[in-house]
């Protein structure tokens, strides 16, 4: 399995359109205004969702990443896509009418002033709608360190441990409870509006082992909305600031 070398520290953007993207950004278009909005891609790696929704919604779309890199790629369909830091937006103040954050809070460096920011820059009445990794999905997909050395791929179980050992084995990423999602939102002018567990969209492994993948990813949607989604791979949130 390949990875970049900045997998470790900001994780794997989206580098193909399948159905697993296509899914969320349905849920993105179900919660939130994309139609004529000014839509934000927060932390949009090479741009998958921006490019999306400008082709598909909007031409309103802009984004941001923190790696130069990504972003020189996503300007070829984002062209005011720029380097910033989360913690730190440089918009205006009610500015947008959706922001979409697609595993990206758990790599900044204060998930906290992240949200503060993503709240910030909506307008009152907007939405953000959030995906990032569910603590009790059985695997860490980010990859663990082992003695110093950091091993890329899905680790089993390593979030169901304290944090103080599964902290040490995870230190570049976060992973999520309900409450713990629901905390950084403290004293915040918004208010959530939706929240469930999804599941994957298994696009690799239904491309390798074919029907049978397919009649698992089915049957793990279906158990979405219901007590078993508890061990979901990400929790989809969608918050709207209030006046």
């Amino acid at each position: 399995m390949t990875h970049s070398d900045l997998a470790a520290l900001r994780g794997e953007p989206s580098y193909v359109w399948r159905a697993g993207q296509e899914r969320r950004l349905q849920m993105v278009a179900h919660w939130a205004k994309l139609e004529n909005a000014r839509v934000l891609e927060h932390g949009m790696g090479i741009g998958m969702y921006a490019s999306q929704c400008r082709r598909r919604y909007t031409p309103h779309v802009e984004g941001f990443d923190i790696e130069l890199e990504r972003i020189i790629e996503a300007q070829i369909e984002i062209p005011h896509a720029i380097v910033a830091a989360a913690e730190n937006l440089p918009y205006p103040t009610n500015y947008f009418d959706t922001i979409i954050s697609n595993e990206v809070i758990e790599h900044v460096l204060d998930d906290r002033a992240t949200v503060k920011e993503m709240v910030r820059v909506l307008k009152p009445g907007g939405r953000m709608v959030i995906f990032l990794p569910n603590r009790w999905y059985p695997f860490e997909t980010h990859g663990h360190y082992w003695k110093g050395q950091y091993h890329f791929g899905n680790t089993p179980l390593i979030n169901y441990l304290p944090n103080r050992w599964r902290n040490k084995l995870a230190p570049h990423v976060r992973a999520y409870t309900k409450r713990a999602l629901f905390q950084l939102f403290n004293d915040l002018s918004a208010r959530v509006v939706h929240h469930r567990r999804i599941y994957g969209g298994y696009d690799n492994l239904i491309a390798r082992f074919g029907k049978p993948a397919q009649i698992m990813r089915n049957l793990l949607y279906k158990m979405e909305g219901t007590p078993l989604d508890t061990w979901g791979l990400s929790h989809l949130l969608v918050v709207e600031k209030v006046e």
